[in-house]
């Protein structure tokens, strides 16, 4: 697939690197999965997902256990997940997902962002299609154990594909697959270190090293945006 291991992973990393602007997202990710599906991971993928990220980024257990709790509040009631489309610089598609409680506020700060650049939102529906939605589990290759033979175990929990790279595992499947391959790598006794469900390019697009660094900079404000939960686009 190639596409588990692009170049933005670790520039978008680097970016979250502060602890203040990291935790406020994934607690508000927590509460919007929750409050949505319930407070059981078990039974609540992208709960467990949340969950499992803030873990991998060290967000003690007393914050993740408050954010499930925000759920059932006020607070959480006033939330709204809503998606925003957009093309950037040299035509780069871009697709961003948000929490908030201000849809108004959002929609202008998303807007604003492409405009400033001479890119521009889309209508609703533009680009979703163009992007498939999957479940992704990523964790350091296992000592002792065959890749095939894990690939193999897989298969039948929804596995697409399994790719690695420098010692880094990915594995790939549809996004309803969560729950299965989740406890599929359980039973392997694989410690995952992240999982998420993604949305990926089905024809992702090759850039330029000009280009990407003008996309880049569209990209950091947008994520910089507190009511911004993960952004995607078709950048190979």
């Amino acid at each position: 697939m190639g596409r588990a291991f692009e170049y933005r992973r670790a520039a978008k990393e680097r970016r979250w690197d502060k602890m203040s602007k990291v935790f406020p997202k994934l607690a508000k990710a927590i509460t919007v999965a929750a409050k949505q599906g319930g407070s059981d991971p078990e039974m609540n993928a992208p709960l467990r997902a949340a969950i499992l990220n803030a873990k991998s980024e060290n967000m003690p257990k007393d914050n993740i256990e408050a954010a499930i709790k925000r759920a059932a509040g006020k607070d959480a009631a006033d939330i709204t997940e809503i998606n925003y489309e957009g093309k950037g610089p040299h035509g780069v598609l871009i697709l961003v997902e948000c929490a908030t409680d201000n849809t108004t506020r959002t929609v202008a700060n998303v807007r604003s962002y492409f405009n400033k650049v001479g890119g521009q939102l889309l209508p609703s529906g533009s680009l979703e299609f163009m992007f498939d939605r999957k479940a992704v589990f990523e964790f350091a290759k296992p000592e002792g154990v065959a890749l095939e033979e894990l690939e193999l175990a897989l298969i039948d929990a929804g596995l697409q594909e399994m790719v690695e790279n420098e010692g880094t595992v990915y594995v790939y499947g549809d996004y309803t697959d969560f729950g299965g391959l989740a406890h599929a790598l359980e039973g392997q006794k694989i410690q995952v270190a992240k999982s998420s469900l993604q949305r990926i390019a089905q024809n992702p697009q090759e850039f330029g090293e000009a280009d990407l660094a003008e996309i880049e900079k569209l990209l950091d404000r947008i994520e910089d945006d507190d009511d911004v939960q993960a952004v995607y686009t078709n950048i190979a």
